[in-house]
């Protein structure tokens, strides 16, 4: 593992934050806040990295690595997806990402051979479902509070985790890495700490990246080849066939409408949020496909899909900024605010 591309990582993750930060002092938007606190973990973890590279593992900079990267970063970047999409029904998706979450908890405690797995991933997972019926319910009813509920949830897990990783007991030489790659790998850890982290990384890295899609959905011009109804008030047979449908309905109608919204794009009228999502999408996706490479075996682009992930989220989010003089952040202000007039202006 080199020191660069995980260094770029870091600058790249820290930037994002720093905007993300400065957007919050100004606008107050609870979702720029998480957002911000997700960039700063992913920019730490990254640092961490970086570091280990230049002057070799330890003990410490392991635990920073997995609290910061494996444990906080996916969970509050999913959690500012939550709060932006908090007034939506957004909730039902992130239901199931929770949902989700769970089973890939309970599948994680199989492959580990400590005999306290399974009943800890039963614990996990009781959770993540539990909460997926309160805030499957309280999306039903049209309750903003299911956005509470879930930042909840990640706020008190992330909490958890904080004594889980300080005062886990590592066995020597106190850190553990990938033969291959040279990349950091939980294999050290105990049960209540590795199962813990699939709740966080499953459903935030799911909620980030389906809430990009969710919100260029929203904001593109639409087709709506199959139509389906999300109200509440509908008979409880006519929902329950609804939500069925439903991710069928919008797979259909999005790419029915990608046409439209490529004809808006070269038009000049489509709308900003729609580019910009779709950048935070794929900064959600390229990242979690490396991941799944490199346990699979295909080591090679594990750093470099995290430094992609970095730079389509800071991409994504320079995207959405209307005009270049928001950007104020002191010594990287004027450079940013320079290359946003040159882009706009077509190079």
């Amino acid at each position: 593992m080199t020191t660069l591309i995980p260094a770029l990582t870091a600058l790249f993750a820290l930037l994002f934050a720093a905007l993300l930060f400065d957007q919050y002092r100004t606008r107050r938007g609870a979702y720029q806040l998480a957002w911000g606190v997700g960039a700063l973990a992913f920019s730490i973890a990254a640092g961490a990295e970086a570091l280990a590279a230049a002057i070799g593992w330890s003990e410490p900079i392991y635990r920073v690595w997995y609290l910061f990267g494996a444990v906080w970063t996916a969970g509050w970047l999913g959690a500012g997806t939550i709060l932006l999409l908090a007034k939506t029904r957004f909730g039902y998706w992130y239901a199931l990402c929770l949902a989700l979450s769970g089973l890939f908890t309970i599948l994680v405690a199989r492959r580990l051979e400590d005999p306290s797995a399974g009943p800890t991933a039963l614990v996990y997972a009781l959770t993540a479902w539990g909460a997926t019926v309160a805030i499957g319910w309280l999306s039903y009813m049209g309750d903003v509070r299911w956005a509470r509920f879930a930042i909840t949830l990640t706020a008190g897990l992330s909490v958890i985790a904080v004594p889980l990783v300080v005062i886990a007991e590592l066995p020597a030489p106190g850190w553990a890495t990938d033969p291959a790659t040279g990349a950091p790998i939980a294999l050290l850890l105990p049960p209540e700490l590795r199962l813990l982290t699939p709740i966080l990384n499953v459903s935030g890295g799911l909620a980030l990246l389906t809430g990009a899609l969710f919100s260029i959905y929203v904001f593109m011009p639409k087709r709506r080849v199959l139509p389906y109804s999300s109200d509440p008030d509908q008979r409880g047979d006519e929902l329950l066939f609804n939500l069925a449908i439903a991710p069928v309905a919008l797979t259909v109608n999005f790419v029915r409408s990608v046409p439209d919204a490529w004809r808006a794009w070269r038009a000049g009228t489509l709308n900003r949020r729609v580019p910009a999502t779709a950048l935070i999408a794929l900064g959600a996706f390229v990242p979690s496909l490396t991941d799944t490479l490199n346990r699979a075996g295909s080591t090679e682009g594990y750093q470099v899909g995290k430094l992609i992930g970095a730079l389509l989220l800071l991409c994504g989010f320079l995207a959405s900024v209307e005009a270049a003089s928001e950007v104020r952040l002191p010594l990287f202000g004027r450079p940013v605010r320079a290359l946003l007039r040159w882009v706009r202006r077509g190079g």
